[in-house]
């Protein structure tokens, strides 16, 4: 059986660790009577966390589920991976096939219930590290549009991309297809009509023979997305006036909107048209010619929220504990549902209970179970169940404790006995019978010694995991919507809801 020594570096930067000192830092890790086992140093260089498809790690893998390796050695837990799907089942495979799994880094007992929760938790901040990144790239792209730069990847239709200078810096912008954009403007005149729908477009586009130009087919999804889009208005203060009034951040001022220039809408999520918060948007004027006029622009806009379909039902607005809430007196879940927006402009969620809504089997709950109080009760529980668990432990003194020098020490002497065991063979005065009874005595030196320095990775692992747990308690404190959802499913089992009203937490630690 043998260890496995793993190394992975995403990039080359310039303070970043190296596979090679990742590789000592995992030696430095082995127990003095591990050093002689067989090592295999597998390295992954230029993968993301964020990829299990690497070439080394691939063959670590086919090694474990041969039965070869009996433990994995890494720097840091994410050197394996990011991801805290992937991690769980990497963990998984390596607990089906007997293989200990250490980090140089961060020691924890996975085979304990507390050790792999808490290892799992800090796979949630590492993952959410690794998307931290992709939004600090993705800012920079926001700023490059803010400068007044397309980017969009493909080009909209109406429009190419050509070269162009842009403060100073060589880039492309949009400039109009004459065929194309004809059409779309064409598209805006018909719909801006009195009584015509996206379907009623649609068969005036096909009865007429107006195909799109690059070969495809008209569908109402495609003339939505043409109708919404603000590339293609001339943008001027009343184009301005409707974003600014639906909250969008208005990235250019008002007095470059002169109707002559075309816009672009980004931000993190795509806003709903009945939505009427757009706050996580912003709206910058870009540098090529805008197609349609804003009052047929607008006009198309009015009719797309008047003539969107509105549905009895409301649709839900996911809460960070989906999946956790039951009803106590049907056993069914309770979902998120959207209420009415009041005098203040504010709308409240709230739990409704699925036994009610869809079997009506169910009364539900008495009281109104809105979703942000219970939420802050949950997060507040969370918070005295993770400060209780790191009050139940205590900050390591500097050095080991007594109990790990004590382990040291009846270490010392066992190494001792198998010296004098090895000197005593090594002279030759012993027959076989006495060979036999010194091999057996070695080799149940061997294993105590190995069950003291299992004993000491314990006791490090317990330490560390109350330095880990008090980091975690922390970070709680300022966790995002994404951190509360994933440390409420390792930490939560469910959330009863009784009839009056009461909150029942049933946990999994």
């Amino acid at each position: 059986m043998a260890i496995v020594l793993y190394a992975r570096k995403s990039v080359e930067r310039e303070n970043s660790i190296s596979c090679d000192t990742q590789l000592e830092y995992c030696k430095s890790a082995l127990r003095p009577d591990e050093r002689n086992d067989e090592i295999i140093s597998i390295v992954d260089n230029g993968f993301s966390g964020g990829n299990v498809n690497r070439k080394g790690f691939q063959k670590m893998m086919k090694l474990v589920e041969q039965g070869r390796v009996s433990k994995v050695v890494v720097y840091r837990l994410d050197r394996i991976s990011r991801s805290m799907l992937d991690f769980v089942n990497i963990l998984q495979k390596f607990k089906d096939y007997n293989v200990k799994f250490l980090s140089s880094q961060e020691v924890f007992d996975t085979s304990t219930p507390y050790g792999e929760m808490v290892v799992k938790i800090l796979m949630i901040f590492a993952e959410f590290e690794r998307t931290s990144t992709i939004t600090r790239v993705t800012q920079a792209y926001a700023h490059r549009s803010e400068m007044g730069f397309y980017m969009g990847g493909r080009q909209p239709y109406g429009f190419q991309l050509v070269p162009a200078v842009i403060n100073n810096i060589r880039t492309k912008k949009l400039e109009a297809v004459p065929e194309e954009a004809e059409q779309i403007r064409y598209i805006f005149e018909v719909y801006a009509q009195e009584n015509v729908s996206l379907r009623r477009l649609l068969d005036i586009l096909v009865t007429e023979g107006r195909k799109p130009l690059n070969g495809s087919d008209w569908t109402t999804a495609k003339l939505s997305a043409i109708l919404k889009n603000p590339i293609y208005v001339r943008a001027d203060s009343d184009v301005y006036d409707y974003f600014e009034h639906h909250g969008v951040h208005m990235v250019t001022d008002c007095s470059e909107f002169t109707g002559e220039y075309g816009t672009q809408l980004y931000g993190k999520t795509k806003h709903k048209r009945n939505d009427p918060d757009w706050s996580d948007m912003k709206l910058v004027l870009l540098t090529h010619q805008g197609l349609v006029s804003s009052d047929i622009w607008l006009k198309c806009q009015w009719k797309l929220e008047q003539n969107k379909q509105i549905h009895k039902s409301v649709s839900n607005q996911t809460s960070w504990l989906a999946g956790k809430i039951f009803c106590e007196k049907c056993g069914h879940s309770m979902t998120t549902i959207k209420g009415k927006i009041n005098r203040n402009g504010e709308m409240r969620r709230y739990f409704n209970c699925t036994g009610k809504s869809l079997k009506r089997k169910c009364s539900g709950p008495k009281a109104t179970i809105y979703a942000e109080d219970l939420e802050n009760m949950v997060y507040g529980c969370i918070n005295e169940k993770l400060n209780a668990l790191k009050d139940t432990w205590h900050a390591p003194a500097k050095g080991d404790s007594p109990e790990i020098n004590e382990l040291k020490l009846r270490i010392k002497e066992i190494e001792k006995s198998e010296q004098t065991l090895v000197d005593t063979m090594l002279s030759g005065r012993l027959n076989d019978a006495m060979l036999d009874i010194m091999n057996a005595k070695a080799a149940a030196l061997k294993k105590s010694k190995s069950e003291l320095y299992d004993r000491i990775d314990s006791i490090r692992a317990s330490a560390n995991e109350a330095g880990a747990v008090i980091d975690l308690a922390r970070s709680w404190k300022n966790a995002d919507y994404d951190r509360k959802k994933a440390v409420a499913s390792i930490m939560v089992q469910k959330i009863i809801i009784g009839e009056d009203g009461n909150v029942k937490i049933i946990w999994n630690i």
